[in-house]
């Protein structure tokens, strides 16, 4: 059955607490059995009601269990021990289902919260190559609805349990009452439930494109969201809008078309069980002696009626949720991810130099590479320029410096050392980052600059910021540090995003200061605050500057100069003029000069 595959793949999160599961089972049956012997107590009662003679069900191993307990006991006694008996047995059934519920919210809330935890956990490990290669909507999705789904796959599943046990207690009791009735009725619910079956096959197919139309739609809106100045910049609102609707329309018709195929279930079994009640209701008719027996017999299998509309209500829509769990589980997975695992070796600063040697890299095996036989050294406390065309791969070399990725063949040193050996939490600590691309988080100016040292002070934070001549400004907004930016600091100019990141980079006290074209998007004014910056704040520390304005690079001790990605030149700004190779074509070209 198709719908097996949503069980095994929930088999791993039910693992975490593997006392719950049988407890909760235990508590089902228990629960199960005590309605059933509850419900079994109306023979010996209804036999005293109608003065009918218990010996004529003597046959019957559970109507003679009872009447062994009931039978020396005097009519008046019996009648009121027995509703007793029946009220207590409900009320530890009840007490029962309780506690089995309350087990059970804890559990699921227990594994919904270790989903999520765990799903942010991959995305912040997993290896930078698999992020890019899925779209950021797709997590956005699993994280937040599939998740949900999963937990109420996992809800449907123990219930599929549960009603399992109490089918089981009750045809138990059902055939110790009338084992004739009780092949008939067994026969009967299996032509049911194959039925519903057949009318249900293709709910896990359904499934399965309902989670991917959601995913569709919310990276679609996702999109929509981040992308809104440049949809308006070119009058595309219609064609957004349209669409939008296109994606939020699969969405319905995949959702619309799961609840037609789940709808169907509980309707067309309770025809058909009902059909099968009245069937047996006209039987007990016939034979007025077996009247209390096959009474109790029709109520305890009307109650049994609900118990399988909820087995196969719960099949359906196990095999519904099935996308969503295969979707969460998959990006839980880490067989088929790669991650960059730390070293062992403490990392206590940069004394020499970081080297590449003869490093090679490809985002994918199957590409060409992105860079190729790169040997450079970066020496310690020296600026260090890469520049060249777009795609050159300057960038790729600094996500390899920091461990985003892996080098494919090759190696980087630092100080003679192996940089995969190296602890990775030490490393990065040493390293602060500004890019063009500045991200900050919608919260108050205070934390994001905080973020490059979650202990700094007060005094520190705006010590950074008169640094990175933010503090003018930032005096300036309506509550000063405690202004908050906005979505990726929507409220503050380019200019000043980038001087915040860069008093969030001044906080940290890096060693390695790296600029990953950082000032290609500002004004004259906002670059010329920024190089004063590093004038001051670079000294005697190592400075990597990625940029393709060449002013900025000017007072650079080496440049490097990158081209299809590999290394063509790499000299001071002087030797590289003399050289008139590719460096000195770009200087004139942005100077409007003309080569000597």
């Amino acid at each position: 059955m198709k719908e097996t595959n949503a069980p095994k793949s929930l088999i791993p999160l039910l693992k975490l607490y593997s006392w719950a599961i049988p407890v909760i089972i235990v508590l089902g049956t228990l629960s199960s059995l005590a309605e059933g012997l509850g419900i079994s107590l109306f023979v010996p009662f209804l036999q005293s009601v109608s003065h009918t003679s218990s010996q004529a069900h003597s046959q019957n191993l559970l109507v003679g269990f009872l009447n062994q307990i009931f039978g020396d006991l005097s009519f008046n006694t019996r009648l009121f021990i027995i509703p007793i008996c029946i009220f207590a047995s409900i009320l530890l059934k009840n007490c029962l289902v309780y506690g089995n519920t309350i087990l059970f919210s804890w559990l699921n809330w227990q594994i919904s919260d270790r989903l999520r935890k765990g799903i942010y956990k991959q995305l912040l490990s997993v290896s930078f190559n698999y992020l890019e290669r899925n779209q950021s909507g797709r997590f956005l999705s699993v994280l937040d609805k599939e998740t949900w789904q999963t937990s109420q796959a996992l809800a449907v599943f123990i219930s599929l349990i549960t009603s399992a046990c109490t089918i089981v207690v009750f045809v138990i009791l059902l055939f110790l009452i009338s084992w004739q009735l009780t092949i008939l009725v067994a026969v009967a619910m299996l032509l049911i439930s194959l039925s519903v079956q057949s009318v249900t096959r293709q709910v896990k197919s359904v499934g399965k494109q309902a989670a991917r139309a959601n995913a569709a739609f919310v990276s679609r809106a996702l999109e929509g969201l981040s992308g809104m100045k440049v949809i308006r910049a070119f009058g595309r609102e219609s064609y957004e809008q349209e669409r939008f609707e296109q994606a939020s329309q699969e969405v319905c018709a995949a959702f619309r078309r799961l609840d037609v195929i789940s709808g169907a279930v509980n309707p067309f079994s309770e025809v058909l069980s009902t059909a099968l009640l009245t069937g047996i209701l006209i039987v007990a008719l016939q034979d007025q002696s077996n009247l209390p027996t096959l009474l109790t017999f029709i109520f305890m299998l009307y109650r049994l009626q609900p118990q399988m509309k909820i087995f196969d209500s719960a099949r359906v829509n196990l095999g519904g949720l099935t996308g969503s769990v295969e979707q969460v589980m998959e990006l839980l997975n880490r067989a088929d991810k790669t991650y960059i695992s730390s070293g062992k070796l403490s990392f206590k600063g940069l004394k020499q130099a970081i080297a590449f040697n003869c490093v090679t890299f490809r985002y994918d095996p199957l590409e060409k590479p992105v860079l190729q036989q790169i040997s450079i050294t970066i020496p310690r406390g020296r600026t260090t320029a890469i520049v060249g065309p777009s795609g050159a791969g300057k960038s790729t070399l600094i996500g390899l410096l920091c461990r985003f990725y892996d080098v494919t063949t090759g190696d980087i040193y630092v100080d003679g050392e192996p940089l995969k050996q190296l602890n990775l939490a030490d490393w990065r600590s040493r390293i602060a980052i500004v890019s063009q691309d500045t991200h900050l988080f919608s919260s108050t100016i205070t934390e994001n600059i905080a973020y490059g040292r979650l202990d700094a002070t007060t005094d520190e934070i705006i010590a950074a910021a008169k640094l990175a001549h933010a503090h003018d400004f930032i005096l300036e907004l309506p509550q000063g540090y405690e202004t908050k930016v906005g979505d990726r600091g929507v409220r503050l100019s380019g200019g000043q995003r980038q001087r915040l990141a860069l008093a969030r980079a001044i906080i940290c006290n890096p060693e390695i200061l790296i600029l990953d074209e950082a000032t290609n998007a500002l004004d004259s004014i906002s670059e010329h605050l920024i190089q004063e910056v590093l004038q001051s704040f670079g000294q005697n520390r190592t400075v990597i500057v990625i940029a393709h304005r060449l002013s900025t690079i000017e007072q650079a001790d080496q440049i490097i100069v990158m081209e299809k990605g590999r290394v063509r030149e790499k000299g001071s700004i002087q030797s590289l003029l003399q050289l008139n190779g590719l460096f000195a074509q770009l200087y004139h070209l942005q100077h409007n000069t003309v080569p000597t």
